[in-house]
């Protein structure tokens, strides 16, 4: 127990991937903004968004879900609200977690913990939960794949895991458009809303998608999926392609 944060503590920060370092570094300090500019970052889509991921891992009915890069629980919220079942968030941040504590408060929810923790190395047993949700996590960790491995491992055979995450549009026109936000619009509008520390998180969004799906585009992220054990791999665009929900289920048959 880490300040009622449940769980084991993280590793010390000198033993985390540079990426894992570089989210630290980014988030740390912005938990009190993070909800409304999220909505700014994604073009105010980040809801809708989120909403299909959930409806994704409702599908299945789970009774237990474990919500990775949880930060201030938006997700592991609308989860507990759509599926009633018992959710456990967990990220690498503990100031996120703490500001995740106070919305789930502030909402008046239970049936929502919260673990400090890696998506690379997840303090729990195999097949522990009935589904996975993970948000804006794998431009963070210095191995995607090895990672969907650790994600998928938890949850049970017929179990569900899904995803959402930024893209980048596939078409040239809305390319064009989306590049001239990424670059140009969501600093500025990080500095008017955010200060300073979210002015850098604009500044450093737009490059750091681009150079995520160069070097693991989608084909490469569905055969990642099936590699590490999930089947019925379904990827679902929105937003002319500026946004990505994924979800599949594990092989075997139910718990």
């Amino acid at each position: 127990m880490v300040g009622g944060v449940a769980g084991a503590p993280a590793p010390p920060a000198s033993s985390h991937g540079d990426r894992n370092r570089l989210a630290r570094d980014l988030f740390d300090g912005l938990p009190r903004h993070y909800d409304r500019l999220a909505e700014v970052l994604s073009f105010g889509q980040n809801g809708r968004w989120r909403r299909a991921m959930v409806d994704a891992v409702a599908r299945g009915r789970p009774g237990t879900v474990l919500d990775v890069a949880t930060g201030t629980a938006g997700v592991a919220l609308a989860l507990r609200a759509r599926t009633g079942a018992g959710v456990v968030g967990v990220d690498l941040t503990e100031p996120m977690l703490r500001r995740g504590q106070a919305n789930v408060r502030s909402a008046g929810a239970s049936g929502i913990a919260f673990a400090l923790g890696r998506g690379e190395q997840l303090p729990f047993p195999d097949d522990a939960f009935d589904a996975v949700s993970f948000t804006y996590l794998l431009r963070y960790v210095d191995d995607p794949a090895a990672t969907l491995g650790e994600l998928a491992r938890v949850v049970r055979p017929g179990g569900i895991l899904a995803n959402l995450e930024f893209s980048v549009p596939p078409r040239r026109f809305w390319r064009g458009w989306w590049w001239l936000y990424t670059r140009a619009v969501l600093p500025l509008a990080g500095l008017v809303t955010g200060g300073g520390e979210w002015f850098r998180v604009g500044r450093f969004l737009g490059p750091s998608i681009s150079r995520h799906y160069r070097r693991y585009p989608l084909e490469w992220t569905v055969s990642a999926w099936e590699r590490a054990g999930m089947e019925d791999v379904t990827v679902r665009t929105m937003s002319l392609g500026g946004g990505l929900v994924m979800w599949g289920r594990r092989r075997g048959a139910p718990a």
